[in-house]
This record gives C-alpha cells, structure tokens and sequence, in this order.
C-alpha cells in the first residue's frame, strides 16, 4: 500500500490559495496572491529541497495544469520531476503532453492507485482534491508549511466534511521568518475527554 502525502503552504487561518504568486490563482476575485513570498529564507529552501524528493504525484486538474505549464521546462529546479508519474484528478482532461501524466476520474481510482505497489505519492496544492481525500480518510500524512499570516478570505485547506481524524507530529522546524515546517502523520481516531485526565 503506498502513503499518500499531502504537502501545502498554508496561513495561520488554513487559506491555501496562490501561495507562490500574484497570478497563480485568482478565482473568486484573490488579491493576495504570493503571500509566502515574503518569508522565503535559506533554511526554508532547504527544507523545500528535501521536501522535492522526487516521487509520483497525485494533482487536481487546475494544480496539474499550472505544474504543467512550469516544470516541464524548469526540472534543474526540481530533479525528477518530468520522469515521475504524475496523476491527475479530472472529469474533463483526458491527456497532457506532459510526460508520464495519468488521469484518474473518482475517489475508487485514487483508492486503487493507494493500494498498488509503488513510492509514496504526494499531493501539491491541489485545494479541492485534498478536501475530498480528507473526506473519505485517504491522507497518510500532512506537511505543512504554516506562515504567520492572516488572509480572511481564500481557498481553505479543511472543509466541513472533513472526517474528525488525529494526527502525530513527526517532524518540525521554524525558519528564521517564522514559517513551521510540520509534518503529521496519521493516528487513529479522534480522542475525547477531560483536560488533564
């Protein structure tokens, strides 16, 4: 069974939207495009570095199709990334002339594609895709990328038909801008009870 990951810069107050640039991702009138630009530090893109390992990806198609747009002719960024598969959630894309891209329709294909033989796959953004995952309990693990900011308005990351699931911290680190580096795995159910019990 292969961990599916899901990796994603995010505010103080979960808006995951056009992290990288004003352009990015505009829908529903945005205006604060390339907020995580501010924070960037060495530490920070050497933690992003590691995080880049190449494995297969799974995206949503609006994701897919700005990766796609980018990285087939910048991989000395990002090694690997044009030889990896990348799966693609869509109803309406078919095909990409991006190499090694498969295109998946329904929640039983990613669940498929979770119980195959493989490496791990990790999700990118992907703000719509990674709330149906959340839904139907597929996420392994989190690592976030939490900067101190608040936006108010923008995509979120959770959604209300997220399944009550606890996770672990496994890994974390604050860069000199403030920005943590979490990384959380899957544990169990929800525990309830008394404060300090």
């Amino acid at each position: 069974m292969r961990k599916i990951i899901v990796l994603t810069f995010i505010t103080l107050d979960g808006v995951m939207q056009a992290p990288g640039g004003p352009e990015e991702d505009t829908s529903g009138g945005f205006e604060y495009g390339g907020w995580s630009a501010p924070y960037g530090d060495k530490v920070s893109g050497t933690l992003m570095q590691k995080q880049m390992e190449a494995t297969d990806i799974l995206l949503g198609r609006k994701t897919f199709e700005i990766f796609a747009g980018f990285w087939p002719g910048h991989a000395d960024y990002w090694p690997g990334i044009n030889s990896v598969t990348k799966y693609v959630l869509s109803n309406t894309m078919k095909e990409s002339d991006w190499e090694n891209s498969v295109f998946l329709t329904s929640v039983a294909d990613i669940e498929k594609l979770k119980n195959s033989e493989g490496s791990d796959i990790k999700v990118w953004g992907s703000g719509k895709l990674v709330q149906l995952l959340l839904k139907h309990d597929l996420v392994d693990e989190l690592w976030l990328k939490i900067y101190p900011v608040l936006l108010g308005k923008g995509k979120k990351l959770y959604s209300d038909e997220t399944i009550p699931a606890a996770f672990k911290l496994t890994e974390s680190h604050v860069t000199p801008s403030g920005v943590i580096f979490a990384n959380y795995k899957r544990a169990g159910e929800v525990k309830t009870g008394t404060i300090g019990e």
